[in-house]
């Protein structure tokens, strides 16, 4: 039973359906299954980088030995004590104050030692405890307690960093991804529900569905969690709720335009929204379809927020589909056509007549198609050539858009002793090795100091220094000398981490592009029947990806001051613009073979497809562009960059490629477009028997 069957069933004596009615009492049920889970989706978030890298990488397995180690995990910290002309006695007092009063409260691993700088000016004190262990709320209060404590006064400078510090300045930012984030995106979805609407009500009806959706992903992806151990991370948490508004408010416009056109043309709401649920239905579904089949394409990446993401942004899709093929038709038909006041479409009536843009933007594409379509590519073209100016690999002091206290104090001890590295590379060795390695990693060029740790389970901790900077060229040619030298030894810390996080993200990249293409392109041939529309359609939105991301190239450094990109920007933004994109070309392409299997010529099949379309595909892509745009106001420049690079590539792709490109190359293919198919004509039903059909 389709969507469209399940509305229609069920008449009472009045005339109105009585499925709306089991459709709301069957999504109280559903609501209160979910609630309990949904509830606890935070509770399983995780942000730590070992979340992030895949199980087989040696810093993981690095930091999965050391929990292992007496006391557990480490959460390691620096105190910088700084004064521009030089620290006072009274300076070293007060810092040996602050660290006696922070040992006195907590747990210390060893006895804290100051290291002064060589120009006198810095006093750096390397804290660690064992306290916390895994745990990140613990982690958190932990910093927090010794940053009350270690606090500047009288000129002097108190700066808490190291990679505990970092962890809880970034899970602040994660933090903001949960209520903010959803209260920012419901806000931006709302004003333009309203400006799109024009409707006091109407807008609310689809913006509480997609509520509904969001709190039934949060249900879902929390089983997901429980029963496969599916990644949950702060990042792809906030994507979801950003899919579920962005996409479900895409399939609530797509239908409640074509619902207002039939209830111009059927007299009961029930009859009109199942002409709506056939004319628009199977395109939502396949949109959806392709979308969800994209983004499950991830699980084949070997990073674990990558693999994360896949299930649980197709969570989000398919609940937002559910949602908006059920409880907005059963809403739509209870409120009846008194939810479109003050604009309501009468029975019978005519929509006033008005010069469509996208009429004349056909009508510029349909007269010199080949014209338009050699531009946009030159255009697009030369947009993609941006990608040549992206920025290399962020650093981890340089991944927040406002330095925190944390990279504040990596800067400052990178200034005051350039001489070597203020963050330990852990090196876990076999315990009867442990003389041999220890020996081994002193002897390795580029390592400063070293020193053993931790025994048990028969590995031994050994802690190195390097003695360049963190995440230099240098330090990871260290690092990569002393995998070389230990092959029997797992070499972890912060800057090994982000070595093995780019070599997971590229080999990602070669793994999930491909099948992504691929999987995207058959589904396309199926659901056109047709080898030339699906391969334009992946063409146009590989086009757009290039471009937006050419974008991101030009104004990442430029203008928002970026040092440098998120290694897996390439593959997400590509998996989320192809998917996506195709989306938009589903919703247009499904409409010209509508028309033309009503005998319309190519020509006008693409230039009526694209008038009755364009209205609704610029503000679906302007809703879904501004969703993914509330990811620029995060705290964090991985998702700055990925909010942006969505957003333009959206936009792009809704004002040229959809409007001009498609359309010129539709025009331009003509029947072509869709070979080796062949669509047969029909002659376009008479009224009557249109409205027999719905009898």
């Amino acid at each position: 039973m389709g969507a469209g069957d399940f509305i229609r069933t069920g008449r009472t004596k009045g005339g109105r359906s009585a499925i709306p009615w089991v459709v709301l009492a069957l999504w109280v049920g559903v609501l209160a299954l979910a609630s309990p889970f949904a509830a606890k989706l935070a509770d399983v978030q995780h942000d730590r980088v070992t979340d992030y890298l895949p199980a087989s990488a040696d810093s993981t397995r690095a930091a999965k030995l050391q929990e292992q180690l007496p006391g557990g995990e480490s959460t390691e910290l620096v105190l910088v004590y700084h004064r521009d002309g030089g620290l006072t006695a009274a300076d070293r007092t007060t810092a040996r104050d602050q660290l006696a009063r922070i040992a006195g409260d907590h747990t210390l691993t060893g006895t804290p030692r100051g290291v002064p700088s060589a120009d006198g000016t810095t006093l750096m004190y390397p804290v660690a405890t064992n306290e916390p262990g895994t745990d990140e709320k613990k982690r958190d209060a932990f910093v927090e307690d010794v940053r009350a404590v270690a606090h500047s006064q009288g000129g002097l400078t108190v700066e808490v960093g190291g990679t505990g510090a970092l962890a809880t300045d970034a899970s602040k930012v994660y933090e903001s991804l949960g209520g903010p984030l959803l209260y920012t995106t419901v806000a931006v979805v709302a004003v333009l529900l309203i400006l799109i609407y024009r409707s006091p009500v109407l807008w609310l009806v689809p913006l509480a569905v997609a509520g509904i959706a969001d709190y039934l992903s949060m249900g879902v992806a929390y089983g997901l969690h429980q029963t496969f151990g599916t990644t949950v991370s702060g990042q792809s948490s906030g994507i979801m709720t950003i899919l579920v508004f962005g996409a479900g408010t895409d399939y609530a416009l797509l239908l409640v335009s074509r619902y207002r056109e039939e209830l111009r043309r059927v007299e009961r709401p029930y009859d009109a929204m199942l002409a709506a649920l056939r004319g628009c239905g199977p395109a939502v579904l396949a949109s959806a379809g392709t979308v969800a089949a994209g983004l499950l394409c991830l699980l084949a990446a070997d990073l674990n927020s990558n693999r994360g993401m896949g299930p649980l942004g197709t969570v989000g899709v398919l609940c937002a589909l559910v949602t908006m093929l059920t409880l907005l038709p059963a809403l739509l038909v209870l409120l009846g056509r008194r939810v479109f006041w003050p604009l309501v479409p009468a029975y019978g009536s005519t929509p006033k007549a008005r010069r469509s843009l996208f009429a004349a933007m056909g009508a510029s594409a349909g007269r010199r198609p080949r014209t338009v379509l050699a531009a946009g590519a030159v255009l697009l073209g030369a947009l993609a050539l941006g990608t040549l100016n992206l920025p290399g690999a962020v650093k981890q002091q340089d991944s927040f858009v406002d330095r925190p206290e944390s990279v504040v104090a990596m800067v400052t001890l990178a200034e005051a002793f350039p001489e070597q590295s203020a963050q330990p590379i852990d090196v876990l060795t076999p315990a009867d090795r442990a003389d041999v390695a220890l020996a081994a990693i002193r002897d390795t060029d580029g390592v400063a100091d070293a020193r053993r740790g931790r025994t048990a389970a028969g590995w031994t901790e050994i802690a190195a220094t390097a003695a360049a900077p963190p995440q230099s060229a240098a330090e990871t040619a260290t690092i990569k000398a002393l995998r070389e030298r230990l092959p029997d030894s797992y070499v972890g810390g912060p800057s090994a981490q982000q070595i093995d996080l780019a070599e997971s993200n590229a080999r990602d990249r070669l793994v999930v592009v491909p099948i992504v293409l691929v999987s995207v392109l058959l589904i396309l041939m199926v659901l056109l029947r047709s080898l030339v529309a699906p391969l334009m359609l992946v063409a146009a939105v590989v086009a757009v990806w290039g471009a937006a991301l050419g974008l991101g190239g030009l104004v990442f450094g430029p203008v928002f001051g970026f040092e440098g990109t998120d290694p897996g920007l390439g593959l997400l933004s590509f998996v989320f613009l192809v998917a996506l994109g195709v989306d938009y070309g589903i919703f247009l392409m499904h409409r010209m073979r509508e028309e033309s299997l009503c005998g319309a010529e190519p020509d006008a099949a693409a230039l009526t497809a694209l008038r009755s379309t364009g209205g609704v595909i610029a503000s679906a892509g302007l809703v879904l562009a501004a969703t993914f745009a509330v990811l620029t106001n995060m705290g964090l420049v991985q998702l700055v960059e990925l909010g942006f690079v969505i957003a333009v590539g959206v936009l792009l792709d809704t004002f040229l490629v959809r409007t001009y490109l498609v359309t010129s190359a539709s025009v331009a293919l003509g029947r072509t477009v869709w070979w080796p198919g062949r669509l047969s004509r029909a002659p376009e039903p008479e009224p009557a028997a249109r409205e027999r059909q719905f009898a």
